[in-house]
């Protein structure tokens, strides 16, 4: 496996950043826990908490799907999806005002790569096994 791991690494920092972002709001704001109401606070734990709920598990569902051979370019356009997907929903969430475009655009590349990556991992265990 040599394609997943470079997404893994890349959207680790795009987590680490995120995580950064809420300990300095959190500092600068003076919320040890929760978000006190404060929308900006709110808004960082969630940008962080949404990627946390989606990222693992499509790097997992990308990792199997590397595994059973899915072609590279298939597994990079997955990847970049993932990525590009993660970063404009960060960006579209974390805005006061926000532009629902980053946000829905974001969330439309993150489903299409769990969603991509699930049913080609049905097709090839079909495939391979009946």
């Amino acid at each position: 496996m040599n394609i997943v791991p470079i997404y893994a690494a890349l959207l680790g920092i795009v987590f680490f950043i995120l995580s950064i972002r809420v300990v300095r709001l959190r500092r600068s704001l003076k919320i040890a826990l929760g978000d006190s109401s404060n929308p900006i606070m709110l808004r960082a734990m969630r940008v962080q908490s949404n990627f946390a709920e989606y990222v693992p598990l499509c790097l997992i569902l990308l990792g199997f799907a590397e595994l059973q051979g899915t072609f590279p370019i298939v597994m990079h356009v997955l990847g970049i999806g993932l990525l590009l997907g993660r970063i404009l929903h960060a960006y579209g969430v974390s805005q006061t005002k926000e532009n629902f475009r980053f946000r829905v655009i974001g969330m439309a590349l993150t489903f299409t790569c769990l969603l991509s990556t699930c049913v080609t991992l049905i097709f090839d265990f079909l495939r391979t096994s009946i």
